[in-house]
């Protein structure tokens, strides 16, 4: 049987934990000010919600690994919905705003429109509807993209590596093609979602080549093309930097065919992409750099596993166990005394985190065990 890519745990002891109380929490904590080591605001989470997908990309779960004997988590592992709503309005109450649904590909979690209700219905310190997002590889968006809408989902993020038939087959490895992913999208769009981004991967010997044609199809609509660089997430990817086509490789790429791009203001200074439109005023693209231009400084994400680990960064070695405190059967504890554990466990763990790992790749301070023990993205979500 496959061994499954899944870190060690790491759990800090009680005596590592602030003080087990509401009053006892600094006075910043639960209003949308709680800081890291670095100063950075825990503002997004990311939650996983299956770790099981329908393609197989080559830099997410290749086949080889991910094959009909790989050990997925069962169904008990899982954090119910209500879970999952229980631990977000935590986070919420410590200043998340925005909360993505991954996987995984979320959309294979039965019954997710549930899931999206309950957490639509959560507010954030200030009494504002939290922005709610998912991403997914569309293979289901076309029959559930009204559904989704329906039930409070905001904003979609899309997963297309090629327009090419064939380079997209062989992207996925399931042999889907591209036709059913853009009628997905054309189904979002008709269910309401006005401006849907889409994320590229760029895989330097696979789909370079397709940079040039997704630019060009997605330029005259109101969609968003970001393209990302080959990360070395997880430990399966096989990942080297010759694969790398680097941002400033696609921006020059796209000039030399006649679509030059001009740069645009950010949105907001934790926005994982860099935002550039072309040169006519049509189309708005974004580039995800942290192999060629790490942003970890300005990083406020935090990810929730498929059975309710808590990671700081999308390249962990480790996590912390939050279901224990869930499913836990202590005596003489109610739900709100094992909510405030919880929550204080969170501002311990967010309040001394330190992580920057793409801006210290390559260095000596990455060790080699280390880089080779990253959580499988699959697992822990984009």
């Amino acid at each position: 049987m496959s061994k499954q890519f899944i870190p060690i745990t790491m759990l800090p002891s009680d005596n590592d934990l602030v003080d087990l109380s509401w009053n006892n929490l600094p006075s910043d904590s639960s209003t949308g000010a709680l800081k890291d080591q670095l100063h950075r605001p825990l503002q997004d989470l990311r939650i996983s919600v299956t770790d099981r997908c329908n393609f197989r990309c080559m830099y997410c779960m290749p086949k080889e690994i991910f094959n009909k004997d790989y050990a997925y988590l069962p169904q008990r592992d899982l954090l119910s919905f209500e879970e999952i709503t229980r631990l977000a309005k935590l986070f919420v109450a410590h200043g998340v705003t925005k909360i993505r649904l991954t996987g995984g590909e979320p959309l294979l979690r039965k019954n997710l429109e549930e899931l999206i209700h309950m957490l639509s219905g959560i507010r954030t310190t200030s009494g504002q509807q939290i922005d709610l997002t998912l991403t997914t590889n569309a293979a289901l968006l076309k029959q559930k993209a009204q559904s989704l809408k329906d039930a409070g989902l905001n904003r979609l993020t899309v997963s297309l590596d090629a327009l090419d038939d064939h380079i997209f087959k062989q992207m996925n490895d399931v042999d889907f093609p591209v036709a059913q992913v853009l009628e997905g999208i054309q189904a979002a769009e008709s269910a309401g979602f006005g401006q849907i981004k889409i994320n590229m991967v760029v895989k330097k010997s696979v789909n370079a080549n397709q940079v040039i044609e997704m630019a060009r199809y997605f330029k005259n609509t109101p969609h968003i093309l970001r393209f990302i660089e080959f990360m070395d997430v997880g430990s399966s990817n096989a990942w080297c930097m010759d694969e790398v086509m680097s941002t400033a490789q696609i921006i020059d790429t796209l000039a030399n065919a006649g679509m030059p791009l001009v740069a645009l203001q950010a949105n907001s200074k934790s926005e994982t992409a860099t935002r550039y439109q072309h040169r006519d005023g049509q189309g708005e693209i974004g580039f995800i750099s942290s192999v060629s231009k790490a942003f970890c400084r300005d990083c406020s994400r935090a990810r929730l596993s498929t059975q309710g680990m808590l990671y700081t960064c999308l390249f962990a070695t480790a996590g912390y166990d939050l279901r224990q405190y869930l499913r836990s059967n202590e005596p003489n504890q109610d739900s709100n005394q094992i909510d405030v554990k919880i929550s204080n466990l969170v501002a311990s763990i967010w309040q001394n985190r330190q992580d920057r790992y793409s801006e210290l790749r390559g260095s000596a301070m990455i060790a080699k065990d280390v880089a080779s023990q990253k959580i499988e993205m699959s697992y822990i979500g984009g």
